[in-house]
């Protein structure tokens, strides 16, 4: 291995980090500010009547996903209008993490079953746009990934 080939690594390993820890920053944020939407269903009846609100959306599976031909169908349809409506997409692994950092729980408040955290939407706001630092880095690491024809960049979420 040449030392560009290690620098560069380490480099991208730390970019990954650090945008791994915006996005979990990020969604405590808007889950806070009421301002994400969470399920495959329901990110796509808000994208159908007001996708300009959308600044992100999550696809998030893992390795036992992979295999449910219906969610990865869900998911392509779901990239293909994001892409054609200018909207920020990651794929993002490490459900139980993500499970932990939006308090998901084993059921709703309602003794409901769990919700789906297969895809999240950040919304902005209408009054008050969300301009967290969190959004901004994911938004340039996902410009950055698409410079590199990377569409949809790959996240991993690391339990703690």
């Amino acid at each position: 291995m040449t030392l560009e080939e290690v620098v560069g690594s380490n480099s991208t390993e730390k970019k990954m980090e650090t945008v791994s820890q915006a996005l979990e920053e990020l969604l405590v944020a808007a889950q806070r500010q009421d301002c994400l939407t969470v399920g495959v269903y329901e990110s796509a009846k808000l994208m159908n009547v007001d996708p300009d609100s959308v600044v992100l959306c999550v696809l998030a599976t893992d390795e036992e996903d992979e295999d449910d031909i219906a969610l990865q169908i869900h998911f392509t349809l779901l990239q293909a209008f994001c892409c054609d409506n200018d909207i920020n997409i990651l794929r993002l692994s490490g459900m139980r993490r993500l499970a932990q950092l939006l308090e998901d729980g084993t059921e709703d408040g309602n003794g409901n079953e769990p919700r789906d955290l297969h895809c999240i939407l950040v919304t902005n706001p209408p009054v008050q746009p969300l301009q967290s630092p969190a959004l901004q880095n994911i938004s340039s690491f996902c410009e950055e990934s698409r410079c590199r024809n990377q569409w949809v960049p790959c996240l991993e979420l690391q339990d703690r």
